[in-house]
């Protein structure tokens, strides 16, 4: 394994552990997202520093907030590394609250406010906002049954693209239409081709380029998963590394992943932990594109990148919840 990703595979479980130090109670799902919010901003994790950014959000935010709830850890990570904390929630709250105008509340609308919070100048937010309804009333005509919560938080970041709306659904339908043959979920082919519109190329080499990467890895005995981790490839895919590169790269961080605590046979599951070492490598190629040559801007796609796994890991941390209420 290539020195800087063993660097970053180090801290990332550093980081994992420290958060689940000093939050023991929270869902087994956030503690490898917050840890990846952190090492993918070259951070690392400060107990005191999360404890205060706790504190911030309950002072602005009521006991019923969306803020409080699963996506609690992840918020105030993403407050921790923004080195501003008060302001980043400040941010956040007032895109959430233009949000709330237009979208029912679900878990992922927080998700959906904190990428707005991220990229976008404050000046632009209600247009934002709007663009962002606009975006997902479109997807829901497309696709009525599989248009949900979830897709509020990829709306809103097609809403931050500088391509025309009717460039971003027609590229999002070429992709689904090329990707649903391949895969069971049309849920997650959605979510995944909502990923790929976002950056530039033809439809068709993006799609290639995400079904070489996930044939070629299970090939290897490495299956990604299908279901909500699947967006988290069409950033791989968009990068401007070789496949052949990027397979061995993250078949090489999966190892050292499943090497230690957490990551086991009583882990998160190997489909997760495919996804960070996925995420740990896409860092590696973000690094690289000083030319900006690859199909998505290196900042967006590391946010893309958060946003997609936030959405993954909030759903698989609902669906514990919900299994564990129910038994």
């Amino acid at each position: 394994m290539k020195d800087s990703i063993q660097t970053r595979c180090e801290q990332f479980i550093r980081n994992r552990d420290r958060i689940k130090e000093n939050f023991g109670w929270e869902n087994a799902y956030l503690y490898p997202l917050c840890a990846a919010i952190f090492t993918l901003n070259e951070k690392e994790a400060e107990g005191a520093l999360l404890k205060n950014c706790v504190g911030i959000l309950k002072q602005q935010t009521g006991v019923f907030s969306g803020f409080r709830s699963i996506i609690k850890l992840p918020v105030v990570s993403i407050m921790a590394v923004s080195g501003e904390p008060d302001a980043a929630l400040a941010r956040t709250l007032r895109v959430y609250e233009l949000l709330k105008e237009n979208f029912m509340a679900s878990h992922y609308l927080p998700v959906a406010a904190v990428a707005i919070a991220q990229l976008a100048e404050e000046q632009n937010y209600e247009y934002i906002a709007r663009r962002t309804k606009e975006i997902y009333k479109e997807m829901k005509a497309n696709h009525p049954m599989l248009t949900s919560g979830e897709d509020s938080a990829f709306a809103a970041l097609l809403s931050l693209s500088q391509k025309p709306n009717e460039q971003l659904i027609t590229g999002m339908e070429q992709c689904y239409e090329i990707l649903k043959p391949n895969f069971f979920s049309g849920n997650a082919v959605q979510s995944l081709s909502q990923v790929l519109a976002l950056g530039d190329g033809m439809a068709a080499e993006k799609c290639s380029k995400t079904l070489a990467l996930f044939d070629r890895l299970k090939e290897r005995g490495y299956k990604y998963g299908t279901s909500y981790e699947l967006p988290t490839l069409g950033v791989l895919a968009l990068s401007e590394g070789d496949v052949r590169d990027i397979v061995i790269d993250m078949m090489e961080a999966d190892d050292f992943l499943a090497g230690q605590k957490g990551f086991g046979a009583f882990g998160v599951g190997k489909r997760q932990r495919l996804m960070y070492a996925g995420m740990l490598v896409q860092a590696e190629y973000l690094e690289r594109n000083t030319l900006q040559t690859a199909a998505i801007n290196g900042t967006v796609s590391m946010i893309v990148a958060q946003q997609a796994a936030m959405c993954a890991a909030v759903a698989a941390a609902a669906a514990a919840s919900s299994s564990s209420s129910s038994s």
